[in-house]
């Protein structure tokens, strides 16, 4: 009986949970359809939430690009098809590293970031005093980071793209001895512009989970600091798991019949 019980429990929790997300998204939503947008406030969390998260998403990119040609460069090489190169960093990065380790790089950060936030300004009760006021809290600090994320994070999926492809193409030449022409007609002939804009698409898609997730938690934030960070730690546990998630179905969907 107590399995039962359990199972049950942790149905219920999860169906309260998916539609306390999912009613905060339809508020969000909801305020978004109409134009009720703090520009200001937005701008700045683009530079919070995006533009201070650019160094770590860079050097991330860099090295996996750097690893991937490692890797293949080489061995490549030694079975004649060395011009192969370039179109394996391209497609890896482009299709599915550069989305995926962005995102996941960017909920550490940023989940967390937003997690915390709201989470103290709960146990400060300064949410109840922004209701006291009659302001929406959903307007008011989620719709911004919404915003903010969906904008910032398919740019950075592009820097990520552009970088991991030029540290592999330097990857290739200093140890496979592959010239940078051929890194990039390889490079473009295996990847075109509808795969980046589906990479593009993927990282909306991310952004629109690491900040809702990290808002959620946030707001429902229970038991003092304590509290806090246990909602900052489930924040980018649960993102970093629906990003993996969301990126096999998009996968799937996106190139699943190619």
């Amino acid at each position: 009986m107590k399995l039962l019980d359990n199972v049950g429990r942790a149905t219920i929790e999860f169906f309260e949970y998916a539609g306390g997300i999912t009613t905060l998204a339809g508020e969000s939503a909801s305020f978004m359809a109409r134009l009720r947008i703090r520009a200001g406030e937005t701008i700045a969390q683009c530079y919070l939430l995006g533009y201070q998260s650019t160094i770590i998403v860079l050097l991330t990119s860099l090295f996996t690009g750097m690893v991937i040609s490692l890797e293949s460069a080489q061995q490549a090489v030694s079975f004649g098809v060395g011009s192969l190169v370039g179109g394996a960093v391209a497609y890896g990065s482009v299709r599915e590293l550069g989305p995926m380790l962005t995102a996941v790089v960017v909920a550490g950060r940023v989940g967390a970031a937003i997690a915390a936030e709201l989470g103290s300004m709960v146990v400060t009760e300064q949410i109840e005093a922004l209701r006291s006021m009659g302001i929406e809290p959903a307007r008011f600090l989620v719709v911004p980071r919404v915003l903010a994320l969906t904008i910032m994070l398919p740019l950075l999926t592009v820097f990520a793209d552009v970088v991991s492809i030029v540290g592999g193409m330097w990857i290739a030449f200093s140890y496979a001895h592959i010239s940078n022409d051929a890194f990039i007609a390889s490079a473009r002939q295996t990847i075109g512009f509808e795969d980046v804009l589906k990479g593009l698409l993927k990282s909306v898609v991310f952004a629109l989970i690491i900040a809702f997730v990290g808002a959620y938690q946030g707001l429902r934030t229970r038991g003092g600091a304590a509290g806090v960070g246990k909602s900052t730690t489930g924040a980018v546990v649960l993102s970093i798991i629906l990003i993996f998630i969301s990126n096999f179905v998009l996968s799937f969907l996106l190139f699943g019949g190619q």
